[in-house]
């Protein structure tokens, strides 16, 4: 099975030729459901951290989620279980369909810093949306990683006590706290990242709501 197989429904109309498949109907729509998981998360996660803060700021109440911190566990539970599900949805047909293996393999650390060099200086092609270069295939094969430790920190910061054998491998509780906000972090920052390139090629953001 290869990564454009399970995308029936993105045929184009009889009689017309269509621009080439960029984004599988699966990946469309794991993505945009990621978009609102992690959306919850982040701001209900931010008014969790405001009743106990790590560090010494805390994010204002204007761009938190639950009002409270019981609401905001409420809503930061429930967007869990919607990201936990999707991705690992997203994994297992990313890794069966090859998908995976065909857009971010492999990863050359020379190739990395040959196309941030080529970002900086406004040489960076992207005329083939269908093809990663070096920088998107690093930043995408991270943020999965994140993802899975985001997922396992919060479950050790739930359940302490219950899945203690996992709360040890970050170090403890509060080890496991400062974990859990450095993915927070990374995320928000692959957020970033990614909305200003979308800007700077809408084409990119048209090819994940039509595929093509």
């Amino acid at each position: 099975m290869n990564a454009e197989a399970l995308h029936t429904h993105d045929a184009p109309p009889i009689g017309r030729t269509a621009a080439p498949l960029v984004h599988p109907l699966w990946v469309r729509i794991a993505h945009w459901v990621n978009v609102v998981a992690m959306a919850l998360m982040v701001t209900s996660g931010w008014r969790v951290y405001n009743a106990s803060p790590l560090f010494g700021f805390e994010f204002p109440e204007a761009i938190t989620l639950g009002g409270w911190l019981g609401g905001a566990l409420m809503w930061h539970f429930a967007a869990m279980w919607l990201l936990a599900v999707n991705g690992l949805v997203y994994l297992t047909l990313g890794f069966v369909t090859g998908r995976f293996r065909h857009k971010l393999l492999p990863i050359s650390p020379r190739a990395v810093i040959a196309d941030v060099k080529a970002a900086l200086t406004g040489h960076l092609s992207h005329d083939d949306l269908a093809v990663y270069n070096a920088v998107q295939r690093l930043l995408y094969a991270g943020i999965m990683v994140v993802g899975v430790v985001v997922v396992l920190s919060g479950l050790s910061i739930w359940k302490p006590v219950q899945l203690q054998e996992l709360t040890a491998l970050f170090g403890g509780y509060e080890a496991a706290r400062y974990v859990h906000f450095a993915c927070m972090a990374a995320i928000v920052a692959f957020v970033f990242i990614h909305v200003v390139m979308a800007l700077l090629v809408p084409r990119s953001l048209r090819a994940m709501i039509t595929g093509r």
